[in-house]
């Protein structure tokens, strides 16, 4: 809408109104003219209906005419003049009212126009403040993100060291269990020996023992004959016998030795515990134990050389070569004759 129309085209309006007998009205002029504000026109209005009243006295004054009919012609027009009054007293009137409610609504319009712009203000702070929080958030949060991003590296650093610690521990104990599952084998086979070993050897024994038993029934008759070369000869047989019963007897101590390791190795393989280091010392004690029996088996052999040694002193000339070939180990010494 424009703003600043000129007076004379609203006073030009306002006549083309009032000439089609109609009341000019500020919606009616405006109409007319197309244009203008309603407060411009309004102003423009007031104006106009002033200069009518001059307009109209001006035109009252007519020249030439008889007397009668100019005094018709005036009580004529100040008739219409009144009659004009009153129109344009209502009309000023209406106008006022108009003028009235378009100021009330201007009044509303401009508080409305107010509070909106003050609540525009306020959400424009609002939206400040919360935009300013909303950054502070932002720095916050990207401060953090750093942060948890810089912790997240450290821990897969950290997971990959673990990693790997896991991997060269898991190798360690690979490699260790295989020295392990290797030792227990070897023990094992040690073991198998040594048992097989022992019980050829007590087989040996045994079978020495009884056909040294049956030949010391064969050469009774001729120990008796020889009882006078026995009698200074059995304190050596003696002497021999002890030697062989501690042969033994350390055999023995030694075979439950072995017993014991075998024992303490079977325990070690249950508890899985098998380390290098002790095995070694089993094995070590093992051998000791191997040492002692090899030691007893030397004094046993040298115990059973001394024997056959004193029968083949106590054997008759006539049977010499006999009991050489076929050496003997008598279990016990022959009873003296009376």
């Amino acid at each position: 809408m424009a703003v600043g129309v000129p007076e004379n085209e609203v006073f030009a309006a306002a006549d083309a109104v009032l000439a089609r007998g109609e009341r000019p009205t500020v919606e009616r002029v405006r109409l007319e003219l197309g244009r203008g504000s309603p407060a411009r026109v309004g102003t423009l209005l007031d104006q106009w209906w002033e200069q009518l009243a001059g307009r109209l006295r001006g035109e009252t004054r007519l020249p030439g005419l008889p007397a009668e009919v100019a005094q018709a012609f005036v009580a004529i027009w100040q008739q219409a003049t009144t009659l004009a009054q009153g129109v344009v007293e209502q009309s000023l009137a209406g106008q006022q009212q108009v003028l009235d409610e378009e100021r009330e609504e201007l009044a509303a319009l401009e508080a409305r126009v107010r509070l909106e712009a003050a609540q525009a203000r306020q959400q424009t702070a609002e939206a400040l403040t919360a935009r300013q929080m909303a950054d502070t958030r932002l720095a916050d949060l990207e401060q953090l993100l750093v942060q948890r991003l810089a912790q997240i590296d450290d821990l897969r650093q950290r997971r990959e060291e673990l990693l790997g610690l896991r991997d060269e521990e898991r190798q360690q104990l690979a490699e260790l269990r295989q020295q392990l599952l290797e030792s227990q084998q070897q023990a094992e086979q040690t073991r198998l020996e040594q048992q097989r070993y022992t019980r050829e050897v007590e087989d040996r024994a045994y079978r020495e023992i009884d056909r040294t038993r049956e030949e010391s029934k064969a050469v009774t008759a001729q120990l008796k004959e020889a009882n006078g070369r026995l009698q200074n000869l059995q304190q050596a047989l003696l002497a021999s016998q002890t030697g062989l019963a501690e042969a033994r007897e350390q055999r023995a101590t030694a075979q439950a030795q072995t017993q014991v390791l075998l024992g303490q190795l079977d325990q070690a393989r249950q508890a899985d515990v098998g380390t290098t280091e002790r095995l070694q010392g089993l094995q070590q004690q093992l051998q000791s134990a191997q040492a002692e029996l090899a030691n007893s088996r030397e004094q046993a052999a040298a115990a059973q050389a001394r024997a056959e040694t004193l029968s083949q002193q106590l054997a008759p000339p006539s049977r010499s070569a006999t009991a050489a070939e076929r050496p003997r180990l008598p279990r016990k010494a022959a009873p003296k004759t009376s």
